[in-house]
């Protein structure tokens, strides 16, 4: 099909808003919006309960998000597990990093759970709002003036009918995640895929430390475990490139790598999970966010901006680019959606103002991943510091767990914990070799340095192009 279509007066099908995709993003901004009084439109290829493998564990700075919005209440009879902080497992070597305590000494929490009982959680609130329709239909294609280039909204077809239906709004959002249809409608770039998650789902697993995530270091990529139910843990595995037939595949990989380096208390469950007929697979992705500069359409969540979920930060980023997205375009600012001229002025500042948050995480996530993943001695030299780094406790866990939180929104402080572990990792480097071997040490340090100048500063940089 074309990308240029033209389709019939806009009747009865025409609204203020119409968004592709209704997941995370699309249910809480066609909520928010709604609430504002838009007419929205919520459009979704299967509206059945999705059984996906991310989006599992909201940081506490989603959750706050999530509260902002009025939706706070999806999180309950879901069977939610409060989320304290992390535990970073190295070569069976703990250290707990709890969330830092607010000002009111309150310690902050996050929620895991099973994606698809949250989503429904999301639609029924997005369907009782006034203003808010949802079809469960696919979008085909976007209706675009040809001579203006403005996008005048999408084009549908219902599972078992023939003929496409026309749907118009004055501003049609694809939030239609991170296999979109309609991101190259927008924007150039194509998202790099850095590695896939593997999953397993444990039953009654016994984690280290019940309440916290765990991340599970060694000398393979890291393995990620959180609960997301009272007798249900997920288990991660990041799996850079996909196992040969002869060592056994994905099963064989499983059972003979990973799970030799878990913790002894995990292992049971997770060799009884081996016995599932598939694993499900999600690629870990890379996409840094664009401005939005077509008419009449904007892109959002996982179609404009992804990075690697090693974090848990896209809900997070999700949820507050609603909160951000929806106060920059309410009707106070924002009269009518069809002043296409003022909403791109408007997407302008979406993409900067959110920055002080997205970038952080952006960076981070794609920062540890590189660390965590260690394939060559320098990084490993990283990774050992870095957890070393975590070991000192007090502020060199406050920190960078208030950063992956979602607590604390300022680059500086990122760069300063980062440049930290890299010159610790250093000193770690001299302390355990004798003097004699402090001169080939000197040579290595500068190397190091540099490795950890190349990981992050591609990061910065992609985050300050518009």
């Amino acid at each position: 099909m074309n990308d240029t279509v033209t389709g019939p007066g806009k009747g009865d099908n025409s609204y203020d808003v119409a968004i592709v995709g209704a997941g995370i993003i699309g249910c809480s901004l066609a909520f928010t919006l709604g609430k504002q009084g838009r007419r929205v439109l919520l459009l979704e290829r299967d509206l059945s309960e999705p059984d996906r493998i991310v989006g599992e564990l909201l940081q506490p700075g989603g959750v706050q998000a999530l509260e902002t919005l009025g939706l706070r209440d999806c999180l309950e009879g879901i069977d939610a597990i409060p989320v304290y902080g992390y535990q970073v497992i190295y070569h069976g070597e703990g250290v707990a990093i709890p969330y830092p305590r607010g000002p009111g000494g309150k310690a902050p929490e996050g929620r895991s759970f099973h994606h698809g009982k949250f989503i429904m959680k999301l639609r029924e609130a997005a369907r009782n709002t006034p203003n808010v329709t949802i079809m469960e239909t696919t979008a085909r294609e976007i209706i675009k003036d040809e001579d203006s280039g403005r996008v005048l909204g999408v084009i549908c077809k219902k599972k078992g009918f023939d003929e496409l239906d026309y749907y118009f709004a004055s501003l049609t959002v694809s939030a239609d995640g991170y296999a979109s249809n309609f991101r190259k409608r927008c924007i150039d770039k194509k998202p790099q895929v850095r590695s896939h998650f593997f999953a397993l789902e444990l039953k009654d697993a016994k984690l280290p430390s019940p309440g916290y995530g765990h991340v599970v270091l060694g000398n393979n990529p890291p393995v990620l475990l959180y609960q997301i139910g009272t007798h249900d843990t997920r288990a991660l595995i990041d799996v850079p490139q996909a196992p040969s037939a002869a060592s056994g595949g994905i099963r064989g990989h499983l059972a003979n790598v990973v799970l030799p380096d878990l913790p002894e208390c995990i292992q049971p469950s997770f060799k009884q999970a081996l016995n599932a007929d598939r694993f499900p697979s999600m690629p870990n992705s890379f996409l840094p966010a664009s401005t939005n500069t077509t008419p009449g359409m904007m892109l959002l969540g996982d179609a404009m901006n992804m990075r690697h979920p090693l974090t848990g930060g896209g809900m997070t980023v999700a949820f507050n680019d609603v909160v951000l997205i929806s106060d920059l375009l309410s009707p106070e600012n924002i009269p009518d959606l069809a002043d296409t001229d003022s909403v791109l002025v408007q997407l302008s500042r979406f993409h900067w103002e959110r920055k002080s948050l997205t970038s952080v995480i952006n960076i981070l996530a794609q920062a540890l991943y590189a660390l965590f993943a260690a394939n060559d001695n320098k990084l490993r030299t990283l990774q050992k510091g870095c957890f070393r780094y975590f070991q000192r406790g007090g502020q060199c866990i406050d920190g960078p767990v208030g950063l992956l939180a979602g607590i604390i929104r300022q680059p500086m402080i990122l760069f300063f914990h980062f440049f930290a572990v890299a010159f610790y990792s250093i000193y770690i480097l001299f302390a355990s070799l004798s003097p004699a071997n402090w001169p080939v040490a000197f040579f290595s340090s500068f190397g190091v340095f540099y490795k950890a100048c190349v990981v992050i500063f591609p990061y910065i940089f992609s985050e300050a192009k518009s």
